[in-house]
């Protein structure tokens, strides 16, 4: 997709949204994904007269209101490869059952961030359990890819969960008493600092300059985004609400903005409630090589790669299905291959 036309003031360039977002290094792309699930049947998916006909395996188009993504009981992303890059998954809405080639396993949601790193060959399953059989399982998942530098290609894969109840959100008000809320995923904002991201990632390092924020603000409401480097790359989201202002510039939901990172951006929401998600950082800026589920320093590297992922992926997986999810009624909690488990916070 290509940006609209370079214009004046903060904003540099704007470009409409779609499922998969365009970034900047060191991010390599964006998803959001919002489903209206009905309510759940036995096997937490949905009723089968609600998803007869699809093409199920590669069901992208919405209908009765979601879609089922390459599940075919339970919606989602049954067993695929990761090998070179950061996942960092913020399950605002809805649950996600994840199993993995480390024999890692569990269950987030609800405000949960899961980040993975996996600069070695990794397999996980991602699947969107319809976990109530009382009401509706809407959800609303961002999955925003960041990139790793070279010497950190061929470590050790990496996974952990920050449950909802720990991570840091500042709530405020602007000059003029209208309030905003700011859930920081990775970075700063406000004086508040976010969890620390795993061992081996570019957010690792304070002065890459990496920020993950969710914005939330009310009808009228400003913030302001403290300049950083004049070599990082800002890119704001805009998903909810009706308009945004950037000084007398006024613009509709659903675009992305590439802003300026080394001067001051004040963001004016219309007259509706906003939602924002900022990714900003400094550019790895190093030349690298990408195809499907995998980003290597070379063509040759990736081809291999690729092909030691048809040939070995079953042999890596150590579950009995390749779409596993937890049994009715199970709560959050990350397991790990050692017999440590983690659960959010009472």
């Amino acid at each position: 997709m290509l940006f609209g036309k370079k214009r004046t003031g903060p904003v540099i360039k704007t470009q409409h949204l779609q499922l998969h977002w365009d970034t900047d290094d060191p991010f390599v792309f964006a998803s959001h994904h919002t489903d209206d699930y009905p309510k759940g049947n036995a096997q937490q998916a949905p009723p089968l007269q609600e998803i007869s006909g699809r093409n199920l395996g590669r069901d992208y188009k919405k209908v009765f209101g979601f879609r089922m993504y390459h599940g075919k009981v339970v919606p989602g992303f049954p067993m695929h490869a990761h090998w070179g890059y950061e996942t960092v998954t913020i399950a605002e809405k809805g649950l996600i059952d994840h199993f993995d080639s480390l024999g890692n396993l569990g269950r987030f949601g609800f405000g949960d961030v899961q980040w993975v790193s996996a600069g070695s060959m990794y397999l996980h399953d991602e699947m969107y359990p319809l976990a109530y059989d009382d009401r509706p399982n809407p959800n609303d998942i961002t999955q925003i890819m960041i990139n790793l530098p070279l010497k950190d290609k061929g470590s050790p894969p990496e996974v952990r969960t920050m449950w909802a109840e720990n991570i840091p959100v500042v709530k405020g008000k602007d000059e003029g008493g209208l309030e905003y809320s700011v859930k920081i995923i990775a970075g700063s904002f406000g004086g508040a600092e976010a969890l620390p991201p795993n061992t081996v990632s570019w957010a690792a390092e304070k002065d890459h300059h990496v920020r993950i924020l969710l914005i939330k603000m009310s009808p009228g409401s400003k913030v302001t985004l403290p300049a950083v480097s004049p070599s990082a790359n800002r890119n704001l989201y805009f998903i909810g609400g009706r308009t945004v202002s950037f000084g007398d510039e006024e613009y509709e939901v659903s675009l992305r903005f590439k802003l300026k990172a080394d001067e001051d951006v004040t963001i004016t929401n219309g007259d509706s409630d906003g939602i924002y998600w900022l990714l900003e950082g400094e550019p790895i800026g190093e030349k690298m090589s990408s195809f499907g589920p995998v980003i290597l320093d070379s063509d040759k590297s990736v081809r291999d790669a690729m092909v030691r992922i048809r040939k070995e992926e079953f042999d890596h997986w150590p579950w009995d299905l390749v779409d596993k999810f937890h049994p009715k009624g199970t709560g959050r909690f990350i397991g790990f291959s050692d017999g440590v488990e983690e659960r959010p916070p009472e």
